[in-house]
């Protein structure tokens, strides 16, 4: 029997498409200090790739000539978002990158500091590191399982 996920994978993972794939992958390595896992081209063209943070993972591909990225359409329609260990050493690398910064790093009642970037290509990214606990009205207790499906 196959393990699903497979190993080394999450249940969930955000994939990004984008128009130049490969400048993608160099770009969020020097800017957000993501490491490409793997990259499948087919035809020369970067049909499949992954990079990881952590335990985290996003996917990213080309996904052909009708495409849009967020940036030509003008605007995102969702972001990704990411725990770093020191958020204003992240922030620095990510500006000195060419980052777009949306938000200047802030303190959060929910007991993160946070900022925000956009990519080359338009896609929003929203970066936190938890520095205290919550605010009391941001706790967010533990629920319960659910029952499980048939």
């Amino acid at each position: 029997m196959v393990d699903n996920p497979p190993p080394g994978y999450p249940r969930i993972a955000p994939y990004l498409l984008y128009e130049d794939p490969a400048a993608a992958l160099d770009w969020l390595s020097r800017a957000f200090n993501l490491r490409e896992r793997t990259r499948h081209e087919h035809d020369g063209v970067i049909d499949h790739a992954e990079m990881e943070f952590a335990d985290g993972l996003i996917m990213l591909a080309n996904p052909g000539p009708d495409y849009r990225s967020p940036r030509r359409l003008g605007s995102a329609t969702s972001l990704v978002h990411i725990y770093v260990d020191d958020i204003y050493a992240h922030y620095e690398r990510a500006k000195s990158a060419g980052a777009e910064i949306r938000t200047e790093p802030k303190d959060k009642p929910y007991g993160t500091v946070q900022y925000s970037a956009v990519d080359p290509e338009g896609h929003l990214w929203l970066f936190s590191e938890q520095v205290r606990e919550p605010e009391t009205e941001w706790r967010i207790e533990p629920q319960p399982e659910p029952a499980s499906r048939p």
